[in-house]
């Protein structure tokens, strides 16, 4: 990657545990990748990246059984091509929200990524997990993965970044890593928005307010029970709506809402903006559930972190503000500041999910930003 060139050149990726594809997604935003590979497990994930990225050679298979060999053989081209590996193991097993077993299989899986950074041996790497993955093993796992990372030979680069300072409607904090074998440092992007709730801006009159959950809905229409509805409310209201519908053709797609009982729609009704069973009378509150289960959203502010169960209100925050209902998957996609013309293959749970544990692809836009800033300056 020699500096003279590499203003024009484009650079040739490779995504494990690649999911729907929204790391990818915002990797080619940029214009300067080319996604020439990407790895997944699971078989309605890859369809919907295959429907997404027609270019980029899917290999749908358990990453513990991949090889360079497989790889070189469905890019029909040497592995040496590669410049940057993207991608993050599955993140269930480090999530605080879970047991954060490390009897769980999915959490070793960082040392499949290692095996395929050791075997591809790219320029770059970057690295996405849950917050929970500092934690782990109160802290060692982490400094174990690091390490890692450094043996093989990498500059590393750690950080926690929130999708919602980099324009997602949404307040979800994710761990970057960057490894680089480039001699200079790397620099993590650096905001584009800020929370109101905490002050002004203080650093930069170029910041804005953070995207909320209604400037990024709002077009959308109202749904009730058993509801689904194929055409906007409204023509695009801000710039993030005239984004998200960039290209599309046709009808509005995936928004619709599930058939709920009379008790959980009575609840709904019953429940303000932004609450919880706590607002509710003693005798309708659900007698299980978590701390967010069962819980409303706020329509000014940032959607919390969307989960692979957005369409379920026992689930993690995910009753609409307005609406008693749970969000649709096109909501949900939109939190994630995937693109409406974007494709879900399966059914609607498996939908729910690709989306759920996706990387917002205007965040993974940010970071590969400042991939091609590391490599040019």
């Amino acid at each position: 990657m020699n500096r003279k060139s590499s203003f024009s050149k484009k650079y040739n990726a490779f995504d494990l545990f690649a999911g729907a594809g929204g790391l990818s997604y915002g990797f080619l935003l940029t214009k300067r990748f080319n996604i020439i590979g990407a790895n997944e497990i699971l078989k309605d994930a890859g369809t919907s990246y295959k429907l997404n990225h027609p270019e980029t050679k899917v290999i749908i298979k358990d990453i513990c059984e991949l090889t360079k060999e497989d790889i070189e053989k469905e890019i029909d081209s040497s592995i040496e091509d590669i410049d940057i590996v993207i991608g993050g193991p599955p993140c269930q097993a480090y999530s605080t929200a879970g047991k954060r077993l490390m009897s769980d299989p999915r959490a070793l899986l960082f040392q499949e990524y290692i095996r395929m950074l050791r075997e591809l041996n790219p320029k770059i790497f970057v690295f996405e997990n849950v917050k929970g993955l500092l934690s782990m093993q109160k802290g060692e796992l982490f400094k174990r993965i690091i390490k890692e990372f450094q043996f093989l030979g990498f500059n590393v680069y750690a950080k926690l970044l929130n999708s919602a300072d980099f324009g997602v409607p949404q307040q979800r904090e994710r761990v970057i890593v960057v490894g680089t074998k480039l001699k200079k440092e790397y620099l993590f992007p650096n905001p584009t928005h800020y929370n109101p709730e905490i002050g002004s801006n203080l650093f930069s009159s170029n910041l804005k307010p953070y995207l909320t959950l209604g400037e990024a809905i709002s077009d959308l229409p109202s749904l009730s029970n058993n509801d689904k509805k194929n055409q906007y409310a409204t023509p695009p209201q801000n710039d993030f709506q005239k984004l998200m519908r960039k290209n599309m053709q046709g009808e509005l797609t995936e928004h619709s809402s599930p058939r709920n009982s009379e008790w959980l729609i009575e609840i709904m009704e019953m429940m303000p903006e932004g609450g919880s069973p706590k607002d509710l009378p003693e005798e309708l509150r659900p007698k299980s559930g978590f701390g967010n289960s069962y819980c409303r959203l706020w329509w000014d502010k940032p959607s919390t972190t969307i989960t692979r169960n957005l369409g379920t209100p026992s689930s993690a925050r995910c009753i609409h503000p307005i609406d008693s209902r749970p969000l649709s998957t096109r909501e949900g996609a939109r939190l994630q500041s995937f693109p409406d013309s974007y494709l879900f293959y399966g059914s609607k749970s498996s939908k729910n999910l690709q989306i759920g544990e996706a990387v917002p692809p205007l965040f993974a836009n940010a970071i590969a930003k400042s991939i091609i800033k590391h490599i040019i300056r």
